[in-house]
């Protein structure tokens, strides 16, 4: 009998690693990239293992909150594994390159194999595993397909053939992620079927499957029963605003809707809204004598005034301002920042670390002003 733990591919390689405890970014949350996958020509995978030899545990569909060092800043941002937890010695983060994003053109360009970064998590519920039902319904446009692609490979890992419609929107037939994986996967799982969307084909990139958007009259065709699946969404946002528009004019109960989504480039249109009515909500605090403090941000130079009774995370939105967020919850970490001086009152879900509040780091989607603050941001 051969001992896995000891084989090696060759002198060079090293032997395989079953670790037997579980990763804890608590005490040890340094990641290294094993490897780097091209998916399509703007999508990459990256796969990561522990710097210590642990095993992931998570749920298909959650996030991790990453910590990436860019041009002598740090930048927290969120992104779904794509990975299944059946696999737990390594864990998958699948990016789209973004023109102008950071993180993302910063991850094709220049992380390799044998760099490093730091990751808290895994968090969220956006997971089949917190709404367990007899039949499901994913829909997904472009990226979005990541944490949908983790709840297909943990289905699939487990031999069990749920009943999954697997509808996924892309621009071309070249764009679709996962394409073999998923195809092979409704080869072979009898209850499993994948269905793309693709809005346009060309001569190198030919699909005999359907074109245009997704549409209600599609959707009774492709599943006609959606009205009785639990249903996942995950895309841009303009995708899931017409899915969830879509699916409460068609009568469906949205008890049963899941959606997931970051945002972190640009204001949002309600964002957008919020800032054009910032002075007449801030004028009706300011009538009922809430008492105002003064937030300054270092590196914008910007200053805000925010009532006692708001984070300074939407104070600064209302003003326009745009700041790394995600979950507006606490739990993400990706709006953490230095709190240079002041106080605050902050009430988090997980996403802000006990050294890290030691060290004067704050979340301000949870943070409220106890007094005048400095924010290093």
């Amino acid at each position: 009998m051969t001992d896995l733990g000891n084989v090696t591919a060759g002198s060079s390689s090293p032997a395989i690693d079953l670790a037997d405890n579980v990763w804890d970014s608590e005490a040890d949350d340094t990641l290294v990239c094993e490897a780097v996958r091209q998916e399509t020509h703007d999508v990459r995978t990256f796969v990561l293992r522990p710097a210590a030899p642990g095993r992931f545990r998570f749920k298909p569909g959650q996030f991790m909150t990453y910590a990436f060092e860019i041009g002598g800043e740090t930048l927290y941002r969120c992104y779904t594994i794509s990975s299944a937890p059946t696999r737990p010695d390594r864990l998958s983060l699948t990016v789209k390159r973004v023109p102008g994003g950071p993180v993302s053109n910063w991850l094709h360009d220049t992380f390799k194999p044998g760099m490093s970064l730091r990751a808290v998590g895994p968090m969220g519920d956006f997971s089949c595993a917190e709404h367990p039902a007899g039949r499901y319904l994913f829909l997904s446009g472009g990226s979005g397909i990541t944490p949908l692609m983790s709840m297909a490979r943990t289905f699939h890992d487990l031999g069990r053939s749920e009943d999954v419609v697997f509808i996924h929107n892309a621009r071309s037939p070249a764009d679709i992620i996962f394409r073999e994986e998923l195809e092979t996967m409704a080869r072979v799982d009898e209850g499993f079927r994948f269905v793309p969307i693709v809005q346009s084909v060309s001569p190198l990139s030919p699909s005999s499957g359907l074109r245009g958007f997704l549409t209600r009259s599609l959707l009774e065709v492709v599943a006609p029963d959606f009205r009785e699946r639990e249903v996942f969404v995950c895309g841009p946002a303009p995708y899931m605003a017409a899915v969830r528009s879509m699916l409460a004019e068609a009568g469906f109960d949205m008890a049963r809707y899941h959606d997931e989504s970051f945002n972190f480039e640009t204001l949002t249109a309600s964002e957008r809204a919020d800032a054009a009515e910032a002075e007449t909500q801030l004028d009706a605090e300011a009538s009922l004598a809430v008492k105002t403090y003064t937030v300054e941000f270092t590196k914008t130079r910007r200053t805000v005034e925010v009532p006692e009774t708001m984070t300074v995370l939407e104070a600064a939105k209302r003003a326009g301002m745009r700041l790394p967020s995600s979950c507006s919850k606490g739990m993400c970490g990706t709006c953490k920042s230095k709190k240079v001086s002041g106080s605050v009152e902050m009430t988090h879900q997980g996403g802000i670390r006990q050294r890290e509040i030691d060290a004067g780091m704050v979340l301000l989607c949870c943070s409220k002003p106890t007094s005048d603050l400095v924010i290093e941001r």
